[in-house]
């Protein structure tokens, strides 16, 4: 580069009829070596601040993730802590009664005779100290079974810590591994669940003061993992899903035939059904259910000008549905009589979402791809 730039220098001068020297000639290489070494060091300046600025960038999103394993870890351990000290007293209760069942046997396996019993009633009411020595007999018998409770359950810990055939889990392991199999499928998904209801939890628990606080964890779970816990046992009860009946409508791969959304009304009595065929229809859910048919037809029809995204059943007026179009119209409409109530365009396109507030039933939201959130008065 610096012969090039040199030898158009030199050609620019003969060009002009002037005459370089050796000594002008020697300058200039100094100049435009000292200008290479400065444009080197600049662009290795330059990439150094790059490569520094990815690593800063690497290391604080290694550090945030770090920083979020370390609090579901936290969680995770409070959670194993929970369930190992529940487990174990769950462990001492059966302990407890398998001592007094025993105690119980053992009890009835040898009855004495009436005379024997008449006999020995006799001898404590004529000897005093057969009665403290009766106390002294009882008390060392209910000392007696907490010895054995204790003994039974701290049996039944070690045996299920080895797996052994008299594992309270042994006796059901089918079902179990198939309970445990249906877990491990779904284990990404059940994971991020699990994270999602604690961290929820945890932010919640930050808002509330300490009395209750103590009125949700007094059960001895977090209420993340209570909530987790209920989904779980549900999940893994279920082997399969049986189809109890079917609305068709029409051709299945037909675009026109798309639910968009399926809502049921506040009592779980109706539901309504739809989507591009621009109708929303009513089904009474009971009738559905119990009544097979092939074609079950709907109880009320609205028709819609347009497509319709989503549905959203008022919460506490049963005859009220708010639905959502690919025009970004929000409509109100009244079951009974088929007919909408209000409309509001208030977005400017494809509305994906309406759903009326839970605790304000005159109140009702909506998103679209405007990225816009509208609240609306009814």
């Amino acid at each position: 580069m610096l012969h090039l730039q040199l030898n158009i220098f030199v050609l620019h001068y003969n060009r002009q009829g002037c005459e370089v020297s050796v000594k002008e000639l020697d300058g200039l290489l100094s100049l435009l070596v000292a200008k290479k070494r400065k444009l080197e060091q600049e662009e290795a300046e330059t990439n150094m601040q790059i490569l520094l600025n990815f690593l800063h960038c690497l290391r604080k999103q290694k550090l945030e993730e770090l920083n979020e394993i370390q609090a579901d870890l936290r969680c995770i351990e409070e959670d194993v802590y929970a369930v190992e000290k529940h487990k174990i007293e769950l462990y001492r209760a059966r302990g407890r009664c398998l001592a007094k069942l025993r105690t119980f046997d053992d009890f009835t396996a040898v009855k004495p005779f009436p005379s024997l019993v008449d006999r020995h009633s006799s001898d404590i009411i004529s000897n005093p100290c057969n009665i403290q020595g009766w106390k002294g007999s009882s008390d060392a018998q209910s000392k007696k079974t907490d010895e054995k409770a204790q003994i039974s359950s701290q049996g039944l810990l070690m045996k299920d810590a080895c797996g052994g055939p008299d594992s309270p889990y042994a006796s059901q392991s089918g079902l179990t591994a198939a309970r445990k199999q249906r877990v491990r499928s779904q284990l990404n998904d059940l994971k991020e669940y699990y994270l999602q209801k604690r961290q929820q939890s945890t932010a919640q628990s930050h808002k509330e003061d300490e009395g209750d606080l103590y009125a949700v964890s007094r059960e001895g779970y977090h209420p993340g993992l209570e909530d987790f816990r209920s989904v779980l046992a549900t999940f893994t009860q279920s082997s399969r899903l049986r189809v109890i009946a079917e609305l068709r409508h029409g051709d299945l791969f037909h675009a026109a035939n798309i639910i968009s959304s399926i809502e049921f009304d506040r009592d779980d009595e109706l539901f309504a059904t739809a989507g591009v065929s621009r109708r929303i229809k009513i089904f009474e859910f009971s009738s559905v259910v119990n009544e097979p048919r092939d074609v079950h037809y709907p109880m009320v029809e609205m028709p819609t000008r347009s497509k319709l995204r989503c549905l959203s059943w008022n919460k506490y007026t049963k005859n009220l549905i708010a639905s959502s179009d690919y025009d970004g119209i929000v409509t109100i409409w009244d079951v009974t009589t088929s007919q909408s109530v209000m409309e509001y365009e208030e977005h400017e396109k494809r509305a994906w979402s309406v759903d009326f507030s839970c605790t304000e039933p005159s109140m009702l939201v909506s998103g679209s791809d405007d990225c816009k959130v509208e609240w609306m008065i009814c």
